[in-house]
């Protein structure tokens, strides 16, 4: 291969091309992202950088002298259009096309809306743009901030908006936050974590629609960017009927994976690059063709999509062997890990978790707000959650992973995994 095209700039992009030059790869290298910004990480938009405790420059993922080191040809702040699988031609919006002999598509997921107008004041949080827009909202004064979703990034992001000083309410349509990642037992501990932080949840309960009042002219145009002449949100209808005021309104009902450019349509069949809930890939993250992989949250490796920041730094090495190789010589099955920094602490989960499963405290206790739980299935320890017990949360961690290292057998079958907040702690 003379020129490898990454398409995503983001976290998955840029492992994707650190791989290719530490594997070997001295060709062309050329990295094209739909955002303007260089790669930068998205983990702290939801605590630090909401809050004010981080700044812009904290969030850079690779320094000049590192990008100088890459020698890749950066095209940013254009998103691609289209792709010519057998030419391994990437198509871009302004009229451009990069051709090449190998394609990384790392174009990640964006953010589920939820239907209807757009209002000022309604938010979601994936981007760096999406942070300075409801950090901005967020400074104009006490607010009444409504969060749907109470997954990681809804709660991270209750967190933040309560440590600003504002009066904060999650919405989550199931009956526990969290459930289908970790069980009814565990799930209810992470609730009542919530609670105790400050904001008022209500589970079991859909949002209908939201309202939205004319808008005064005191929202300031950073607060709500292209919105910010559109009637202002003033609350949520949920579906048994009542309605929460609200000022600011963060959606957090998960993501889509950005595959539109590929196929214009999640089932559609392109050259050999099939689309189904992610880029339909194999073990090893190769699709159809061996000069074409994906990685990170658009991927569908092996049947299951997972969005974790794990998943997105470890994929990249097997994905570039089997793409230099011209063939799937490895697969990319890292031990499942994800962690959320939410109300003054941080929860860890590793492993793979199955209906079922025997949950046991084994250190600490829920009460007392630390604790270690091991997820059990036929004597075997499958899964570990941990509140605020990093070392002993650590050590099993790694146990799991070289258990698994020594017992290579496939898992079973795996459904697509659920969206655990790529933004926040995944």
């Amino acid at each position: 291969m003379r020129t490898v095209t990454v398409v995503g700039a983001s976290l998955a992009g840029l492992y994707a091309a650190r791989e290719l030059r530490a594997q070997g790869f001295d060709g062309r290298l050329v990295i094209v992202g739909e955002e303007p910004h260089p790669p930068y990480d998205r983990p702290p938009l939801s605590k630090d950088f909401l809050t004010g405790r981080a700044g812009e420059g904290r969030l850079a993922l690779c320094d000049a002298e590192e990008t100088r080191e890459l020698g890749a040809e950066w095209l940013l702040g254009v998103r691609a259009a289209g792709l010519d699988a057998q030419a391994r031609t990437v198509l871009l919006e302004d009229g451009r096309a990069v051709c090449g002999d190998g394609v990384v598509i790392a174009t990640g997921a964006r953010a589920r809306r939820l239907p209807g107008p757009r209002l000022a004041g309604v938010h979601t949080l994936r981007t760096l743009d999406d942070a300075r827009c409801l950090r901005a909202d967020l400074l104009r004064g006490p607010q009444r901030v409504v969060v749907i979703g109470g997954g990681f990034i809804g709660a991270e992001t209750a967190s933040s908006c309560i440590a600003l000083g504002h009066h904060v309410t999650v919405v989550e349509a199931a009956p526990l936050p969290l459930l289908p990642q970790l069980g009814p037992e565990l799930a209810s501990v992470c609730a009542e974590l919530q609670c105790r932080g400050g904001a008022r949840l209500f589970t079991g309960v859909g949002v209908a629609e939201l309202l939205g009042a004319p808008c005064t002219g005191s929202a300031e145009p950073a607060a709500d960017g292209p919105h910010a002449n559109a009637p202002r949100v003033m609350g949520v209808v949920l579906r048994d009927g009542r309605t929460l005021p609200a000022d600011v309104v963060v959606v957090g009902i998960g993501a889509v994976p950005n595959t539109d450019w590929l196929s214009g349509s999640t089932t559609a069949v392109r050259d050999g690059v099939r689309c189904d809930d992610g880029v339909l890939c194999d073990d090893g993250c190769v699709t159809a063709l061996p000069q074409i992989v994906a990685v990170g949250d658009v991927a569908r490796v092996g049947g299951a999509r997972a969005e974790h920041w794990t998943s997105a730094t470890a994929q990249p090495r097997v994905a570039v062997r089997n793409l230099l190789a011209g063939r799937t010589v490895e697969r990319a099955d890292p031990l499942p890990y994800f962690w959320s920094d939410q109300y003054g602490s941080r929860i860890q989960f590793a492993g793979r978790r199955r209906e079922g499963d025997l949950v046991r405290i084994v250190e600490g206790s829920p009460r007392d707000g630390r604790f270690l739980a091991h997820y059990e299935r036929d004597g075997i320890t499958t899964a570990v959650l941990a509140l605020d017990m990093p070392r002993p949360f650590t050590k099993i961690r790694r146990e799991l992973a070289r258990a698994e290292t020594r017992d290579p057998a496939p898992a079973p079958a795996k459904a697509p995994v659920p969206v655990m907040g790529a933004v926040g702690g995944s």
